[in-house]
Protein backbone atom coordinates (compact mmCIF):
# COMPACT_ATOMS: atom_id res chain seq x y z
CA UNK A 1 0.00 0.00 0.00
CA UNK A 2 1.49 3.27 -0.96
CA UNK A 3 1.09 6.31 1.55
CA UNK A 4 0.78 9.16 -0.52
CA UNK A 5 -0.67 12.35 0.81
CA UNK A 6 -1.49 15.45 -1.19
CA UNK A 7 0.63 18.28 -0.59
CA UNK A 8 -1.18 21.19 0.98
CA UNK A 9 0.38 24.04 -0.98
CA UNK A 10 -1.28 27.03 1.80
CA UNK A 11 0.36 24.94 4.70
CA UNK A 12 3.70 24.93 2.67
CA UNK A 13 3.59 28.66 2.01
CA UNK A 14 2.90 29.38 6.29
CA UNK A 15 5.53 26.86 7.08
CA UNK A 16 8.17 28.92 4.36
CA UNK A 17 7.03 32.25 6.24
CA UNK A 18 7.41 31.06 9.71
CA UNK A 19 11.09 29.48 9.02
CA UNK A 20 11.88 33.04 7.58
CA UNK A 21 10.96 35.01 10.59
CA UNK A 22 12.19 32.58 13.02
CA UNK A 23 15.95 32.57 11.36
CA UNK A 24 15.89 35.99 11.34
CA UNK A 25 14.66 35.90 15.10
CA UNK A 26 17.43 33.84 15.95
CA UNK A 27 20.17 35.93 14.26
CA UNK A 28 18.75 38.92 15.86
CA UNK A 29 17.97 37.69 19.24
CA UNK A 30 21.75 35.97 19.66
CA UNK A 31 23.05 39.47 18.20
CA UNK A 32 21.57 42.03 20.59
CA UNK A 33 22.11 39.11 23.50
CA UNK A 34 26.12 39.35 22.76
CA UNK A 35 25.41 42.90 22.78
CA UNK A 36 23.28 43.68 25.80
CA UNK A 37 25.93 40.80 27.78
CA UNK A 38 21.98 38.51 28.04
CA UNK A 39 22.78 34.85 28.26
CA UNK A 40 18.34 35.09 29.16
CA UNK A 41 18.62 36.20 25.28
CA UNK A 42 21.49 34.11 23.92
CA UNK A 43 19.58 30.99 25.77
CA UNK A 44 16.17 32.35 24.07
CA UNK A 45 17.86 32.35 20.68
CA UNK A 46 18.94 28.70 21.20
CA UNK A 47 15.41 27.88 22.10
CA UNK A 48 14.15 29.03 18.92
CA UNK A 49 16.53 27.29 17.06
CA UNK A 50 14.50 24.38 18.28
CA UNK A 51 11.61 26.00 16.76
CA UNK A 52 13.32 26.79 13.32
CA UNK A 53 14.19 22.67 13.43
CA UNK A 54 10.63 21.95 14.32
CA UNK A 55 9.09 23.94 11.71
CA UNK A 56 11.68 23.02 9.14
CA UNK A 57 10.75 19.11 10.35
CA UNK A 58 7.10 20.11 9.78
CA UNK A 59 7.94 21.49 5.99
CA UNK A 60 10.01 18.31 5.06
CA UNK A 61 7.05 16.18 6.40
CA UNK A 62 4.79 17.79 4.25
CA UNK A 63 7.04 17.66 1.40
CA UNK A 64 8.07 14.18 1.66
CA UNK A 65 4.47 12.87 2.43
CA UNK A 66 3.46 13.96 -1.36
CA UNK A 67 6.57 11.79 -3.01
CA UNK A 68 5.20 8.33 -3.87
CA UNK A 69 6.99 5.07 -2.73
CA UNK A 70 8.89 2.84 -5.16
CA UNK A 71 10.60 -0.55 -5.34
CA UNK A 72 13.44 0.58 -3.27
CA UNK A 73 11.40 2.55 -0.56
CA UNK A 74 8.25 0.58 -0.43
CA UNK A 75 7.34 2.54 2.95
CA UNK A 76 8.05 5.92 1.24
CA UNK A 77 10.39 8.47 2.48
CA UNK A 78 8.25 9.03 5.99
CA UNK A 79 10.96 8.18 8.76
CA UNK A 80 13.10 10.79 6.86
CA UNK A 81 11.60 13.44 9.00
CA UNK A 82 11.38 11.18 12.39
CA UNK A 83 15.13 10.06 11.90
CA UNK A 84 16.51 14.28 11.28
CA UNK A 85 14.09 14.80 14.88
CA UNK A 86 16.36 12.38 16.32
CA UNK A 87 19.55 13.99 15.61
CA UNK A 88 18.07 17.30 16.21
CA UNK A 89 16.85 16.45 19.67
CA UNK A 90 20.50 14.75 20.45
CA UNK A 91 21.91 18.39 19.50
CA UNK A 92 19.51 20.24 21.46
CA UNK A 93 20.20 18.60 24.12
CA UNK A 94 23.95 18.90 24.21
CA UNK A 95 22.99 23.22 23.77
CA UNK A 96 20.87 22.50 26.93
CA UNK A 97 23.65 21.70 28.52
CA UNK A 98 25.54 24.20 27.05
CA UNK A 99 23.61 27.42 28.23
CA UNK A 100 23.09 25.77 32.35
CA UNK A 101 26.87 25.62 32.58
CA UNK A 102 27.39 29.08 31.69
CA UNK A 103 24.19 30.21 33.19
CA UNK A 104 25.98 28.69 36.60
CA UNK A 105 29.39 30.13 35.52
CA UNK A 106 27.64 33.23 35.45
CA UNK A 107 26.39 33.23 38.81
CA UNK A 108 30.09 33.08 40.16
CA UNK A 109 30.93 35.82 37.95
CA UNK A 110 28.15 38.22 37.13
CA UNK A 111 28.14 40.39 34.31
CA UNK A 112 26.49 43.39 33.97
CA UNK A 113 23.16 43.29 31.49
CA UNK A 114 21.17 45.94 29.29
CA UNK A 115 17.48 45.20 30.18
CA UNK A 116 15.98 47.62 28.21
CA UNK A 117 17.55 45.79 25.32
CA UNK A 118 16.28 42.42 26.62
CA UNK A 119 12.46 43.64 26.67
CA UNK A 120 13.08 45.38 23.48
CA UNK A 121 14.22 42.38 21.51
CA UNK A 122 11.95 39.74 23.81
CA UNK A 123 8.59 41.75 22.82
CA UNK A 124 9.32 41.08 19.24
CA UNK A 125 9.77 37.80 19.78
CA UNK A 126 6.51 37.41 21.33
CA UNK A 127 5.06 39.70 18.69
CA UNK A 128 6.49 36.92 15.91
CA UNK A 129 5.90 33.88 17.95
CA UNK A 130 2.43 34.72 18.52
CA UNK A 131 1.83 35.79 14.97
CA UNK A 132 2.54 32.27 14.03
CA UNK A 133 1.73 30.42 16.31
CA UNK A 134 -2.05 32.27 15.08
CA UNK A 135 -1.62 30.89 11.48
CA UNK A 136 -0.27 27.16 12.54
CA UNK A 137 -3.57 27.47 14.40
CA UNK A 138 -5.77 27.15 11.05
CA UNK A 139 -4.23 23.84 10.17
CA UNK A 140 -4.04 22.68 13.84
CA UNK A 141 -5.89 19.76 12.93
CA UNK A 142 -3.18 18.31 11.56
CA UNK A 143 -0.96 16.46 13.71
CA UNK A 144 2.01 17.32 12.31
CA UNK A 145 1.06 21.01 12.25
CA UNK A 146 -0.66 20.72 15.64
CA UNK A 147 2.87 19.65 17.50
CA UNK A 148 4.08 22.66 16.06
CA UNK A 149 1.72 25.27 16.90
CA UNK A 150 1.98 23.95 20.64
CA UNK A 151 5.73 24.63 20.53
CA UNK A 152 5.44 28.09 19.25
CA UNK A 153 2.83 28.85 22.07
CA UNK A 154 5.23 27.84 24.36
CA UNK A 155 7.92 29.63 23.03
CA UNK A 156 5.82 32.45 23.04
CA UNK A 157 5.36 32.27 26.86
CA UNK A 158 8.64 31.86 27.00
CA UNK A 159 9.81 35.16 25.85
CA UNK A 160 7.36 36.80 27.59
CA UNK A 161 9.01 35.70 30.59
CA UNK A 162 11.97 37.29 29.64
CA UNK A 163 10.40 40.80 29.19
CA UNK A 164 9.46 40.12 33.08
CA UNK A 165 12.61 39.27 33.28
CA UNK A 166 14.40 42.25 32.21
CA UNK A 167 12.15 44.70 33.69
CA UNK A 168 12.94 43.18 36.88
CA UNK A 169 16.46 43.27 36.77
CA UNK A 170 15.65 47.15 35.29
CA UNK A 171 13.55 48.02 38.70
CA UNK A 172 15.97 45.59 41.14
CA UNK A 173 19.33 46.02 39.82
CA UNK A 174 19.72 42.07 40.79
CA UNK A 175 21.84 40.80 37.45
CA UNK A 176 21.52 36.96 38.72
CA UNK A 177 17.69 36.73 37.41
CA UNK A 178 19.33 36.64 33.69
CA UNK A 179 21.32 33.24 34.33
CA UNK A 180 18.58 32.02 36.12
CA UNK A 181 15.82 32.82 33.60
CA UNK A 182 18.89 30.83 31.12
CA UNK A 183 18.37 27.78 33.84
CA UNK A 184 15.07 27.58 32.87
CA UNK A 185 14.76 28.38 29.24
CA UNK A 186 17.42 25.19 29.20
CA UNK A 187 15.51 22.90 31.26
CA UNK A 188 12.54 23.78 28.67
CA UNK A 189 14.62 23.11 26.05
CA UNK A 190 16.09 19.94 27.59
CA UNK A 191 12.58 18.72 28.88
CA UNK A 192 10.97 18.81 24.77
CA UNK A 193 13.86 17.09 23.84
CA UNK A 194 13.84 14.10 25.96
CA UNK A 195 10.39 13.72 24.86
CA UNK A 196 11.14 13.81 21.52
CA UNK A 197 13.83 11.99 21.63
CA UNK A 198 11.75 9.37 23.15
CA UNK A 199 8.92 9.42 20.70
CA UNK A 200 11.46 8.88 17.50
CA UNK A 201 13.07 5.98 18.98
CA UNK A 202 10.15 4.29 19.41
CA UNK A 203 9.32 4.66 15.80
CA UNK A 204 12.82 4.25 15.24
CA UNK A 205 12.50 0.82 17.01
CA UNK A 206 9.27 0.00 15.73
CA UNK A 207 6.97 0.37 19.20
CA UNK A 208 4.13 0.63 19.69
CA UNK A 209 2.79 3.56 19.16
CA UNK A 210 1.76 5.24 22.65
CA UNK A 211 -1.48 6.36 21.53
CA UNK A 212 -2.35 3.24 20.59
CA UNK A 213 -2.95 -0.16 23.47
CA UNK A 214 -2.36 -3.30 21.59
CA UNK A 215 -5.20 -5.38 23.77
CA UNK A 216 -7.15 -2.91 22.80
CA UNK A 217 -7.11 -3.77 19.04
CA UNK A 218 -6.22 -7.26 19.31
CA UNK A 219 -9.93 -7.21 21.01
CA UNK A 220 -11.69 -5.08 18.30
CA UNK A 221 -10.37 -7.69 15.58
CA UNK A 222 -11.42 -10.86 18.01
CA UNK A 223 -14.88 -9.20 17.66
CA UNK A 224 -15.00 -9.73 14.50
CA UNK A 225 -17.83 -12.64 13.10
CA UNK A 226 -15.78 -15.24 11.95
CA UNK A 227 -12.26 -14.79 14.08
CA UNK A 228 -11.69 -17.60 16.39
CA UNK A 229 -8.42 -16.20 17.60
CA UNK A 230 -5.64 -13.25 16.93
CA UNK A 231 -2.04 -13.91 17.40
CA UNK A 232 1.53 -12.42 15.82
CA UNK A 233 0.20 -8.91 16.11
CA UNK A 234 2.63 -6.45 15.10
CA UNK A 235 1.20 -2.80 15.20
CA UNK A 236 4.33 0.21 14.95
CA UNK A 237 4.34 3.52 13.20
CA UNK A 238 5.67 4.75 9.47
CA UNK A 239 5.82 8.01 10.49
CA UNK A 240 4.96 10.13 13.03
CA UNK A 241 1.43 9.83 12.68
CA UNK A 242 0.73 6.70 10.25
CA UNK A 243 0.59 3.63 11.13
CA UNK A 244 0.92 -0.65 10.22
CA UNK A 245 -0.49 -3.18 11.60
CA UNK A 246 0.36 -7.48 10.55
CA UNK A 247 -1.76 -10.15 12.20
CA UNK A 248 -2.23 -13.89 12.22
CA UNK A 249 -5.96 -14.93 12.25
CA UNK A 250 -7.50 -18.23 13.12
CA UNK A 251 -10.77 -18.65 11.25
CA UNK A 252 -12.85 -21.62 10.77
CA UNK A 253 -12.29 -23.98 7.15
CA UNK A 254 -14.04 -22.13 4.73
CA UNK A 255 -13.40 -20.97 0.89
CA UNK A 256 -11.09 -17.96 0.08
CA UNK A 257 -13.97 -16.80 -1.65
CA UNK A 258 -16.04 -16.02 1.78
CA UNK A 259 -12.97 -14.75 3.44
CA UNK A 260 -13.30 -10.91 2.23
CA UNK A 261 -16.42 -10.18 4.36
CA UNK A 262 -14.19 -11.04 7.74
CA UNK A 263 -11.13 -9.36 5.91
CA UNK A 264 -13.12 -6.56 5.30
CA UNK A 265 -14.50 -6.35 8.78
CA UNK A 266 -11.65 -6.35 10.67
CA UNK A 267 -9.78 -3.63 8.08
CA UNK A 268 -13.17 -1.43 8.86
CA UNK A 269 -12.71 -1.66 12.77
CA UNK A 270 -8.89 -0.74 12.50
CA UNK A 271 -9.68 2.30 10.27
CA UNK A 272 -12.72 3.82 12.18
CA UNK A 273 -11.70 2.87 15.48
CA UNK A 274 -7.40 3.31 15.29
CA UNK A 275 -7.06 4.84 12.36
CA UNK A 276 -4.83 2.13 11.05
CA UNK A 277 -4.91 2.31 7.36
CA UNK A 278 -2.24 -0.19 6.38
CA UNK A 279 -2.48 -3.94 7.11
CA UNK A 280 -0.78 -6.99 6.37
CA UNK A 281 -3.46 -10.18 7.72
CA UNK A 282 -3.12 -13.75 7.26
CA UNK A 283 -5.71 -16.00 7.67
CA UNK A 284 -5.08 -19.47 9.06
CA UNK A 285 -7.01 -22.50 10.56
CA UNK A 286 -4.32 -23.51 12.48
CA UNK A 287 -2.81 -21.12 15.16
CA UNK A 288 1.24 -20.50 15.22
CA UNK A 289 3.48 -20.52 18.56
CA UNK A 290 2.99 -17.37 20.50
CA UNK A 291 4.41 -15.32 23.47
CA UNK A 292 2.41 -12.63 24.68
CA UNK A 293 -0.21 -13.02 21.75
CA UNK A 294 3.16 -12.04 19.26
CA UNK A 295 5.19 -14.88 17.61
CA UNK A 296 7.99 -15.92 19.36
CA UNK A 297 11.46 -15.55 17.77
CA UNK A 298 13.36 -18.39 16.56
CA UNK A 299 16.64 -19.58 18.47
CA UNK A 300 19.96 -18.42 16.34
CA UNK A 301 20.79 -22.27 15.02
CA UNK A 302 17.43 -21.66 13.65
CA UNK A 303 17.54 -18.90 11.65
CA UNK A 304 16.64 -20.04 8.09
CA UNK A 305 15.21 -23.00 8.93
CA UNK A 306 12.27 -22.28 10.99
CA UNK A 307 9.08 -24.91 9.77
CA UNK A 308 5.91 -22.77 10.57
CA UNK A 309 3.28 -23.74 8.28
CA UNK A 310 1.10 -20.91 7.12
CA UNK A 311 -2.70 -21.96 5.73
CA UNK A 312 -4.00 -19.33 4.50
CA UNK A 313 -2.83 -15.55 3.20
CA UNK A 314 -4.50 -12.43 2.89
CA UNK A 315 -2.85 -8.88 2.29
CA UNK A 316 -4.98 -6.09 3.38
CA UNK A 317 -4.75 -2.95 1.56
Amino acid sequence: MHMVASPNRKMQRVLQCSMAATFLYVVATFYFGVRAHSLALISEAGHNVSDLLAILLSFVAVYFQSRPATEEKTFGYQRAGVLAAFVNALTLIVLSAWIAFAAIHRFSEPIAVQPRLMMIVAAAGVLMNGAIASLLWKFSGDVNIRSVFLHMLGDTLSTAAVIAGGAAILFTGLTWIDPLLSIIIAGMILYSSVGIVRETLNILLEGTPKTLRLEDIRSAMAGVDGVLDVHDLHVWSLGSSSHALASHITIPEMPMSECGTILDSINCALRDRFHIHHTTIQFETIGCETTHGCSAPPPLEAVGAHGHHHHGHSHAH
